[in-house]
């Protein structure tokens, strides 16, 4: 990637001025929120060394590198935005950010919800652990009607026989 297009992580800035010198080793992340943003643009250009560089012990011993490398070159990117972060600052030890990476792969649009927890170790931050979110169960704001309820229309008739007939 070319240091004078956007960042992968949808930042707004250019490559150069945001994940590129993270990535390239020019300087180390300063928040938990900069560490994600250059993770998520190193799936984006698909730098493997970078992602188990950035990781944790617990991560390194689990990390299967062909099998991000596969993941990071199926999809196509398309951006991070970063919901929430508790801590994280330059002066934390450790802190939460709470993201939705936008990529699509096999023709489909995805996403993907995540809780990171991240720490400093020998004054750098580190990806240790990921919490996979989902969205929110749907919630009826009226009581479900069974099928021998009485219809809430108001007709009298049990609802298989009235509003219900053609479902």
């Amino acid at each position: 990637m070319k240091n004078d297009e956007l960042c992968p992580c949808a930042s707004g800035k250019t490559f150069g001025e945001c994940c590129g010198p993270v990535l390239g080793g020019a300087r180390k992340a300063e928040t938990a929120v900069e560490l994600m943003r250059a993770r998520y643009s190193a799936y984006a250009v698909g730098d493997v060394k970078f992602l188990f560089a950035s990781s944790g012990p617990e991560v390194r011993a689990e990390f299967d590198e062909k099998t991000t490398r596969d993941w990071s070159s199926s999809a196509q990117w398309q951006g991070l935005e970063v919901l929430a972060t508790e801590k994280g600052g330059k002066d934390d030890e450790e802190g939460f950010v709470a993201f939705v990476a936008h990529y699509s792969a096999n023709n489909q649009q995805c996403e993907h919800r995540e809780r990171s927890y991240f720490k400093k170790i020998d004054g750098e931050w580190r990806f240790i652990d990921g919490t996979i979110e989902t969205n929110a169960p749907y919630r009826r704001e009226s009581p479900k009607v069974g099928r021998n309820d009485p219809c809430p229309c108001g007709s009298g008739k049990k609802y298989k026989k009235c509003c219900g007939k053609d479902k």
